[in-house]
């Protein structure tokens, strides 16, 4: 029976955004020597067809295969949870896969770097999100994870001749390596007093009679925390954000900044919402909450004092990674639907703006401070003015997803009488309108620098990776109920 389990028609239907990666980049892989050419352009097409094909196995797995809301679908044991909650995370760093391909065209091309290792490390590392986003059991959290990350740590210091990237790619396995342990040692702990690592089956015994030593499972709870917390930059375990966002290649780094956090705050919200949610009245309020207040304002304030783009980004990562945390601390149905909805827009805004920073920072990434954004409306108006939607959207304006995207996720936390959170929340949200306006204010209130006057053309590729960020940036903003809706349907599932 666990053999025939594991092989099933719908098990295999149920994994088949995982299984279509998988392929696609170990093909990429093979064809590397048979192919010859360093920076082809047919190793991001192929990258670019697995990657929409995963995003029909998503949909078709959840839509074809009986998963549709308000079920959900068990594979492989109960090991996997195919419902709208794993279908809107996959499909989100899907996504981000996308446009992180659209955006890296141009600059392998630039930097004279191989193309078939960065697409298959891409597409690796993708199927180890969309592998956390559908997980109901620990040990497949920790595979996912294992597998995003490996592939995420050689990503970073893909440019080997880069100190740069090497400095950060370090950074990034040491610290990465000792927080997976963490998780682990909690995944240990949570077995040895409940005897399971099953999620739902946590969540039933922990609701039982005979609950386990709460010391052991606040123990693990917060083992955990640590863990996760370091994948999505929260504080107190930021440190190694802003070096690594820096010294990364920014395509890369604007693929960090968005897919594995939003897997990795996938798996925050089945673990804590689920397996612990019986236990974590008196503690999570606090501990999520104190976590989200030191990443807005170490996020924010930092984030005044950089001069570097991408180091500004990088901080102010961690800020919005803070929001998301607000979400958690409110531990109701509406702030996880608010989570979701918000890493959408999140993804979509910071990716763009990441995408423009690549544009203009030329070989060697050379042009990356605030003042090499002087003048880019007059050479480019467009770019101009789609950076100009992200960082609007980054601040929370109106008309734009990070407006209703904060809005729905105060509006959480007040209705779970979080007032004290709220408040604060939204002063440093006011902090963080002078850093992303500093950039509006260079690109169309002084002359061109030198950056702006060499920028190239922008490319089909990477207009297309800055178009479909700007419009979904809008239609979030516009239409908010559309993604919502969903969110919230979904949202009652994680339970």
């Amino acid at each position: 029976m666990l053999v025939n389990s594991f092989v099933s028609t719908p098990d295999l239907i149920r994994f088949l955004p995982e299984i279509i990666l998988t392929i696609m980049g170990t093909f990429l892989m093979v064809m590397d020597p048979i192919l010859q050419r360093r920076s082809s352009y047919a190793f991001g097409h192929l990258s670019l067809l697995a990657l929409v094909g995963a995003l029909g196995g998503s949909v078709y797995a959840y839509t074809e295969g009986g998963c549709s809301v308000p079920q959900s679908c068990p594979a492989f044991g109960g090991m996997l949870m195919v419902d709208g909650f794993a279908t809107f995370f996959r499909v989100l760093v899907i996504v981000v896969g996308i446009l992180t391909v659209l955006s890296s065209y141009r600059f392998l091309q630039r930097e004279d770097a191989e193309t078939s290792e960065y697409h298959a490390l891409l597409l690796f590392s993708i199927a180890g999100q969309c592998l956390m986003a559908a997980s109901n059991d620990l040990i497949m959290v920790f595979i996912g994870i294992e597998i995003s990350s490996i592939a995420s740590y050689v990503m970073a210091g893909y440019l080997r001749d880069d100190k740069r990237a090497n400095e950060a790619a370090l950074k990034y396995f040491l610290l990465g390596s000792f927080a997976t342990a963490f998780f682990l040692y909690g995944v240990a702990l949570i077995y040895g007093a409940t005897g399971s690592i099953n999620l739902s089956t946590v969540r039933g015994i922990l609701m039982g009679p005979d609950v386990p030593s709460s010391v052991f499972i606040g123990l693990a709870a917060a083992l955990m925390f640590v863990g996760l917390a370091f994948k999505v930059s929260a504080s107190p375990f930021q440190i190694w954000a802003p070096d690594v966002y820096q010294g990364a290649p920014t395509p890369v780094a604007a693929f960090l900044s968005a897919g594995p956090k939003a897997a990795a705050f996938a798996v925050f919200l089945r673990i804590f919402m689920t397996a612990f949610e019986p236990m974590s009245a008196s503690w999570q309020p606090w501990l999520f909450g104190i976590s989200a207040l030191l990443s807005m304002v170490i996020g924010n304030f930092a984030a005044l004092l950089q001069s570097n783009v991408k180091r500004m980004l990088a901080y102010s990562s961690i800020a919005h990674a803070g929001y998301v945390m607000v979400a958690l601390t409110a531990r109701s149905e509406i702030g996880t639907s608010a989570a979701m909805f918000y890493l959408a827009a999140y993804a979509f805004m910071n990716v763009g703006a990441f995408a423009v920073v690549s544009h203009l920072s030329g070989k060697g990434e050379r042009y990356q401070t605030v003042d090499d954004f002087a003048g880019l409306a007059q050479k480019q108006p467009l770019t101009a003015a789609l950076l100009t939607i992200f960082m609007l959207s980054l601040i929370g304006v109106p008309l734009t997803g990070g407006f209703f995207g904060k809005f729905y996720i105060f509006k959480a936390a007040l209705e779970s009488h979080l007032v004290w959170l709220t408040v604060l929340g939204l002063l440093t949200s006011a902090v963080a309108a002078y850093y992303y306006l500093r950039i509006l204010v260079m690109m169309y209130m002084h002359e061109p620098s030198k950056a702006s006057s060499e920028v190239e053309p922008l490319s089909l590729g990477l207009g297309t990776a800055l178009m479909i960020p700007a419009i979904g940036t809008l239609f979030l903003g516009i239409f908010p109920n559309w993604v919502l809706d969903f969110a919230v349907k979904s949202a009652t599932l994680v339970k």
